[in-house]
């Protein structure tokens, strides 16, 4: 089946935190405490799928996280499943959750933690940094490394495959270009 045929059939978009939603680095303070780079193209995304495309998001990580708990909470993504010993299960559980099936879910992973997981979604994606043995084994690499825009960019296919992104933009440009008109009739204030 191509990849525009499974991305249309898509409901739900999990990922993987790091190394996909970030670049896999982590600094640790003093403290205890880390810090970590998100991608707001990547975030821009997420909300507009999840608001504008009614598609539902989440986010599965071998690692709990204080900064991807406050990351998922401001992107509105509360489909977050961290700390896991397992992430098979946890997807597992997240379908019976969901009621849905593998090929409703896109999963996008970039190293060997993530191939039970990938092997299973109806879509497999890899960011372009990804570890060799996923990027071989996965239906689609971004051309996008992690944290740098590789969640945006399977968004955008799943959107298009199933005939949203360009209604999504052109809502989004019209509010805007309106405003800017209205404010053009009042002279420019």
């Amino acid at each position: 089946m191509s990849i525009q045929r499974k991305a249309a059939h898509i409901k739900l978009l999990l990922f993987d935190v790091d190394g996909v939603l970030t670049d896999g680095k982590i600094l640790l303070h003093a403290d205890g405490t880390e810090s970590k780079r998100f991608d707001i193209k990547d975030g821009t995304a997420i909300v507009w799928a999840q608001q504008r495309a009614g598609l539902s998001i989440g986010f599965l990580s071998a690692r709990s996280s204080a900064a991807s708990a406050q990351r998922a909470a401001q992107l509105g993504v509360s489909l977050i499943h961290q700390g896991v010993p397992s992430k098979l299960d946890a997807y597992v559980e997240i379908l019976r959750q969901q009621s849905i099936a593998d090929a409703d879910v896109a999963y996008m992973g970039d190293d060997v933690l993530d191939l039970p997981v990938l092997l299973r979604a109806g879509l497999s994606a890899a960011p372009a940094d990804a570890a060799e043995e996923v990027r071989t084994r996965v239906d689609w690499v971004s051309a996008f490394n992690g944290g740098d825009g590789a969640a945006r960019d399977l968004i955008e296919l799943v959107l298009r495959a199933q005939g949203k992104w360009d209604r999504l933009m052109e809502e989004y440009t019209a509010a805007h270009e309106a405003a800017a008109g209205r404010r053009a009739d009042r002279g420019g204030a």
